[in-house]
């Protein structure tokens, strides 16, 4: 594993990039102490306050996966950084526990503590490079007043966190959930749907611009959010057609 530190930069992701795809290698890890201008996903500005937080992009040469199965990859992501925001908790007896917003922000309750970006590369009928933006908000406790609902892991166990041991747990668990993604692991959908946010909850939703009740049931083999509306109509979206209301 290639670990490189920056002081700044203004979007890891967009470092990622600009490197060589032929000459990089699996697992090199791009962070940056201080992201100027961070993107989150549908091209929104991810905020985040200088050497609080961890800011990083991994990339990763998942090959093994057709390109009509990237979505598997985006569970793997998901599941290891939930795994690791709730390890700090094992020391404060925390009644919560993280879950995976569909299709891949990280709550815990109703409040964003994590947000994902991943953008792939196809040769073929397989990937043959994903870059996985990560933000996670670690000893951040203000936020601007635009920034939805947001939490970090010190307004939550009331204690600040070493981000370089993070860090190390962060892709040790990621590159377990890779391990199991390379073996097919069978049980990664119900594991994913185990942490689903509002997973068989009734709720608001904005549906192609009208507001709509409905409840979460599952996601289909491509990643799709599927629903089931007030009236028992039966729904599914992908990420643009559909937003949460919090």
């Amino acid at each position: 594993m290639d670990i490189r530190w920056f002081e700044t930069l203004e979007s890891t992701n967009n470092y990622c990039k600009l490197l060589d795809p032929k000459t990089v290698g699996e697992f090199t890890v791009i962070c940056a102490r201080r992201q100027t201008a961070g993107i989150g996903q549908q091209g929104n500005v991810w905020a985040s306050e200088p050497y609080k937080n961890l800011t990083f992009s991994l990339i990763l040469k998942p090959t093994f996966l057709a390109a009509d199965e990237q979505y598997r990859l985006t569970m793997a992501i998901a599941l290891a950084v939930a795994e690791t925001v709730e390890h700090p908790f094992s020391d404060f007896r925390s009644p919560f526990s993280a879950q995976i917003k569909w299709p891949n922000d990280i709550y815990v309750g109703d409040q964003k503590i994590c947000g994902t970006l991943i953008t792939s590369q196809i040769s073929g009928s397989h990937l043959s490079q994903s870059i996985c933006g990560i933000g996670l908000n670690v000893n951040q406790t203000a936020f601007p007043d635009w920034v939805p609902n947001p939490t970090s892991l010190s307004l939550l166990t009331g204690t600040e966190h070493n981000l370089d041991n993070l860090l190390d747990t962060l892709l040790s668990n990621i590159e377990t959930e890779y391990d199991h993604l390379k073996e097919n692991d069978s049980d990664l959908k119900s594991r994913y749907l185990s942490r689903l946010y509002r997973l068989g909850v009734e709720a608001d939703y904005i549906h192609e611009g009208q507001p709509l009740r409905a409840t979460i049931t599952g996601i289909d083999r491509y990643g799709h959010l599927q629903l089931a509306t007030a009236a028992g109509t039966p729904l599914t979206c992908g990420m643009k057609e559909i937003q949460f209301v919090i």
